[in-house]
């Protein structure tokens, strides 16, 4: 069994009308391992979002080098359809993961596994699971087009989750979503996590990714600019600033603190962190 469940090696691809948009990029990802993809609007991350689920090249076209490996399969291989079976990808805005043509929400996440054939017990089985990992139950016969931002989202989770998949790609999740949206999306992704399942996720939210990456990779103009454990990428306040790419507030803080004042406090990455860190720094705890 290979060690790593992706795999991607000097991956490089110009959509059709738009040159260099990934340049010579390069990660592995483990199975359970979470990684968080940031950096700037334009950095690229979408399109390699697409490309761990073979849009890129098969749907877009354009030239393409390097080699991509998701779950023992080369991505220029095999076809979009067997992909999808292997990789699940949750768009930035909801409504484009949805048919359309559903009456409600379970039938909304049975519609993938109808279209591929699968026996009606296999299905009504997936359908329920997937339903109660992003917490809809309850809501299993409401309109798709009734459910707020937050729920149509972990819908369009679901239907991801529904196929099974050994890996699930999540493109910017939350960007669409108001605080309490956020809060549910974020929730269902960090149980995922925490459960084990193998995550590339492209978020803003540096405080929420903070809690969850394993590795996070930065994007900058196609190339990779920082890779490595989410602590280390994360503490890298000049560089990401560089970037333009917002630390966690606790992180910036201590180490404005640090280089200011001379204080030698360990950067934490979370809220958690930072207040046992002050606590102890202030003989509170």
């Amino acid at each position: 069994m290979p060690e790593y469940i992706i795999d991607v090696e000097r991956l490089s691809y110009s959509y059709p009308r738009k040159s260099n948009v990934l340049i010579d990029v390069s990660f592995k990802v483990k199975k359970g391992e979470v990684l968080g993809i940031i950096g700037p609007n334009g950095a690229g991350k979408s399109t390699l979002c697409k490309a761990l689920n073979g849009l890129v090249p098969h749907f877009y076209g354009g030239k393409f080098a390097g080699k991509v490996i998701v779950a023992g399969m080369n991505t220029l291989e095999h076809s979009v359809a067997e992909l999808a079976t292997k990789v699940g990808l949750v768009f930035q805005d909801p409504e484009e993961q949805l048919s359309g043509v559903t009456l409600t929400v379970y039938e909304e996440v049975a519609f993938g596994l109808s279209m591929l054939g699968f026996p009606k017990e296999e299905i009504d089985h997936r359908v329920r699971e997937a339903i109660k990992k992003v917490g809809l139950e309850g809501l299993e016969w409401r309109s798709p087009f009734e459910l707020s931002g937050g729920q149509t989202q972990r819908l369009a989770i679901a239907t991801a989750l529904a196929l099974e998949p050994e890996v699930l790609v999540l493109d910017e999740p939350t960007a669409q979503l108001d605080p309490i949206g956020k809060f549910e999306v974020f929730s269902v992704i960090k149980k995922l996590a925490d459960e084990g399942s193998t995550i590339v996720v492209v978020e803003h939210e540096i405080e929420e990714l903070a809690t969850f990456a394993d590795n996070i990779l930065m994007l900058n103009e196609g190339r990779v600019v920082a890779y490595g454990p989410a602590r280390r990428v994360l503490t890298m306040v000049e560089e990401l600033k560089k970037y333009e790419v917002n630390p966690p507030s606790v992180t910036e803080l201590t180490y404005l603190l640090n280089k200011t004042l001379g204080t030698k406090l360990e950067v934490p990455i979370t809220l958690e962190e930072a207040i046992k860190i002050y606590g102890e720094a202030l003989g509170v705890m």
